[in-house]
């Protein structure tokens, strides 16, 4: 059957398309309004650490340096519209758009669940407004806005991004929105947001600095980065953060130190605190294996200009179930230390007041110029359960160190 779209979405197609490549432009159009590929596995029921996964690898080589469940399948909330910006990078690219040009904002656009600009039925935006809308303020009205622009349509350019993404070999990765926002057949995997930062970064190094941008001027608005890991780690310059009820809090980030970039995912954590203190932990696990030592923490320079961070969105979801097989264990080698305290009692509370699910408290003693003071410890965790209890204690701005297997067996 042959199917007929009107003039204006037709033409729409016909620029994009040119930038997905005939085979791809052939079966989207044979498609129709159905789906572009088989669905991916759902993300089965679990409880919250069941979600998460992990991955770092070195941006240069595409060496894997460590993963954890890095090819379960995910929900990748906000993290999608790295592939929405990645399709519209392509369209400046093959100068089939122009950063000046107006995006038209539908009705369906502006009623688009937060974060959101707040955009207006019938107004429009400049291509660049919209950019720095999803990289800053991970806008879900302006997603929409420029999935209409590119596709026709946001169901017909999910399938796009969808094609393009199996194309970047994405291959467990299927979207449905060029948003986030919940859908049950939009999945991912820690490997497949990996591999499309790889291309982000390797494919539009100059676009890629809008990543960096920790605000904009909007309508007489600054609108804030959502990204922390731009203030907290040294080397950060990008890329996005993601959250809603079904996936728990997504990161993936990209930093430089000398000449090695690593790109590092989590996707699940429990809260932005554990979250960014995991991908610091990750990060630097995967710096020492590359020999580069660590770096002063600076304040990151962009080209674009502009100014500082704001707290992460939260999209409300509409999925009930959340994500995920049960995570594989390893040895529970890790410990933490909760400070040094100059009474064996003090060290022993602050260590049981730390204390969440897991682990031993345990109190040593240490001479620290020629005083004796007592270790707060919780030991026998697993990594995951250090970072959550380091991340918690952050939280109350308490002491915490992370103390790894290596560190534990020599004392």
């Amino acid at each position: 059957m042959r199917i007929r779209l009107p003039h204006s979405i037709a033409g729409r197609l016909r620029r994009v398309l040119a930038g997905v490549g005939v085979a791809s432009a052939v079966l989207l159009i044979g498609l129709g309004g159905a789906r572009t590929a088989a669905a991916q596995p759902a993300p089965t029921r679990g409880t919250v650490a069941d979600r998460y996964s992990a991955i770092v690898l070195d941006a240069g080589s595409g060496r894997v340096l460590s993963e954890l469940a890095a090819d379960a399948p995910r929900y990748p909330a906000s993290l999608t519209k790295m592939m929405t910006l990645f399709m519209l990078f392509e369209a400046l690219r093959d100068h089939r758009v122009a950063l000046d040009e107006l995006v038209p904002v539908s009705a369906h656009a502006a009623a688009m669940e937060p974060s959101k600009l707040g955009l207006v039925p019938g107004t429009r935006i400049t291509v660049e407004q919209a950019i720095l809308g999803l990289v800053t303020k991970s806008a879900n009205d302006a997603a929409a806005a420029v999935g209409e622009m590119l596709g026709g349509d946001e169901t017909r350019f999910a399938q796009m991004m969808t094609l393009r993404a199996r194309a970047l070999g994405m291959s467990h990765t299927s979207f449905r929105n060029a948003s986030g926002l919940p859908d049950p057949e939009q999945v991912t995997t820690a490997r497949d947001i990996a591999t499309l930062a790889r291309h982000l970064i390797r494919d539009f190094p100059e676009q890629y600095s809008y990543f960096s941008v920790p605000s904009f001027q909007f309508r007489g608005r600054t609108i804030f980065n959502h990204d922390r890991m731009l203030q907290l780690y040294p080397g950060a310059d990008g890329l996005k953060t993601g959250y809603i009820t079904a996936s728990g809090h997504n990161l993936a980030t990209s930093a430089v130190r000398g000449d090695v970039r690593l790109i590092g995912v989590v996707l699940g954590a429990r809260s932005n605190g554990e979250r960014d203190v995991d991908m610091r932990l990750q990060l630097d696990d995967g710096f020492t294996q590359m020999g580069v030592g660590p770096m002063m923490a600076s304040v990151p320079q962009h080209p674009h200009g502009l100014i500082a961070r704001a707290e992460a969105a939260t999209v409300s979801g509409r999925i009930a179930t959340p994500p995920a097989p049960t995570l594989p264990q390893v040895a529970p080698g890790w410990a933490v230390q909760v400070g040094a305290y100059p009474t064996e009692a003090a060290a022993r509370h602050a260590a049981a007041q730390a204390r969440r699910e897991g682990g031993e408290v345990r109190v040593e003693t240490a001479q620290v110029k020629g005083r004796t003071l007592w270790r707060g410890l919780l030991v026998g965790l697993h990594r995951r359960e250090a970072t959550a209890i380091c991340a918690a204690q952050a939280g109350r701005h308490a002491p915490c160190m992370l103390v790894p297997p290596s560190q534990m067996a020599a004392r």
